[in-house]
């Protein structure tokens, strides 16, 4: 499966498949195969240098005028160029300030916070809802509506886009990989639903006071273009949603494996926050992305070419032993520095909506560990292939309600 041989030099390389339907199913073997190879590992298969070492995926991170976003983030040409050219997760420099400051201050911790009281009825009633009429439910179900329905009622938009955007929104995804099946399949339904809300949002149909009349207001400013509006707010959407979404989703997988965490959590001993970061530092939903290098430089002692494509592993980087030790595999919430992981971005390119994402994550586990008494699995999970996004297509749990506390549900139903 590995090789190493020889081009111009002593290049560490590889024919490793990170796409192949057996490496998204588990990609992680594969990341400590290339990890051992060396810092920097050459994907024949691709034409970019793997980076999977947490080290090495900080320092690139945070060197934006090295590894460019800039025609670098997906491994086509064609979606770098026609797909991406000029997006938010595109841009560089002070385009991408520009292009991410409207809604700086909607994402602030500080804005953040005033919407706490607000997602934590939500969460409450969906999880009453869940565990009282439900029992057995599948939590892929259950973080879908929670966050699906959250993002778009902040962004203002139509309630009527909202099955279009969460069937759409992973083909966004698929379209950041390879050139394979998966790639080629989610082409069109991308460019589809671009159509799709350039068609149903506009000035006149947003919510007043949402982030997207925010949008609408900064185009009339002159602070971006109008025909930024729609872009921005398919980013803000897809990524709030999906990665999310995963996230939450990871967070009760590990807790249904390991009732000793979903216990503590229950008695307040560990935090909701680190749950929901040690499940994305083990899964990261989003598990890479593309640079583009602009001028000659080395991750460790492998040179790498002006112009030459990286692929910055998140996945790997939550996973290495040099940052994480010898039990780097292992479910261990509350683990020291445990919020360091990647697996949200570092530096300029850092994930915008962390604050919101950790906010809804907490809501919705703190809920169910008050509910319910005990989280297992009932049945067998099916994973979601994308070429991006790690998580679960299905993910069928039981929960066993705490009838002193389901009994009497909250009474506020929230947004």
């Amino acid at each position: 499966m590995t090789t190493l041989q020889h081009t111009t030099g002593s290049m560490p390389s590889s024919s490793i498949d990170l796409f192949a339907d057996t490496a998204l199913d588990d990609p992680y073997p594969l990341y400590e195969v290339l990890r051992r190879i060396g810092p920097a590992v050459w994907l024949e298969r691709h034409d970019a240098w793997f980076v999977g070492r947490y080290g090495d995926v900080k320092a690139a991170l945070s060197r934006p005028e090295i590894f460019s976003s800039e025609n670098g983030i997906a491994l086509t040409t064609e979606a770098n160029r026609q797909f991406l050219n000029g997006t938010v997760l595109a841009a560089g420099g002070m385009r991408h300030v520009q292009l991410r400051r409207p809604l700086s201050q909607q994402l602030a911790s500080r804005a953040v916070k005033s919407l706490i009281r607000e997602t934590r009825s939500r969460a409450e009633h969906l999880a009453t809802e869940y565990i009282s009429r439900r029992g057995t439910f599948d939590a892929v179900e259950l973080a879908t509506e929670f966050v699906a329905g959250q993002v778009v009622h902040l962004l203002g938009l139509p309630d009527s886009t909202r099955p279009e955007l969460v069937a759409s929104a992973a083909a966004t995804f698929d379209m950041f990989g390879p050139d394979n099946a998966r790639y080629r399949d989610a082409t069109p339904l991308a460019a589809a639903m671009m159509t799709f809300l350039s068609s149903e949002v506009s000035r006149a149909t947003v919510r007043p006071g949402s982030w997207m009349a925010d949008l609408y207001r900064a185009a009339d400013d002159g602070d971006i273009g109008e025909d930024d509006v729609v872009p921005l707010m398919s980013a803000y959407t897809t990524a709030g949603m999906d990665t999310t979404i995963h996230g939450i989703t990871a967070a009760l997988h590990h807790l249904a494996d390991h009732l000793r965490y979903f216990k503590e959590l229950r008695a307040g001993r560990i935090d909701a926050a680190a749950v929901f970061e040690e499940a994305i530092r083990l899964d990261a939903p989003v598990q890479g992305f593309g640079r583009r290098v602009t001028r000659d430089t080395r991750i460790g002692d492998t040179r790498i070419r002006k112009g030459e494509q990286v692929w910055l592993s998140f996945g790997s980087s939550g996973r290495d032993p040099r940052r994480w030790g010898s039990f780097a595999d292992t479910f261990r919430p509350g683990r020291t520095g445990g919020d360091l992981h990647l697996a949200l971005g570092h530096g300029p390119h850092a994930c915008a909506g962390r604050h919101l994402a950790l906010a809804q994550a907490a809501s919705l586990l703190e809920a169910l560990a008050h509910y319910g008494t005990r989280l297992e699995p009932a049945g067998n999970p099916v994973r979601a292939r994308n070429n991006i996004l790690h998580g679960w297509e299905t993910l069928p749990l039981t929960i066993t309600p705490d009838r002193r506390r389901t009994s009497r549900p909250p009474s506020s139903t929230g947004t």
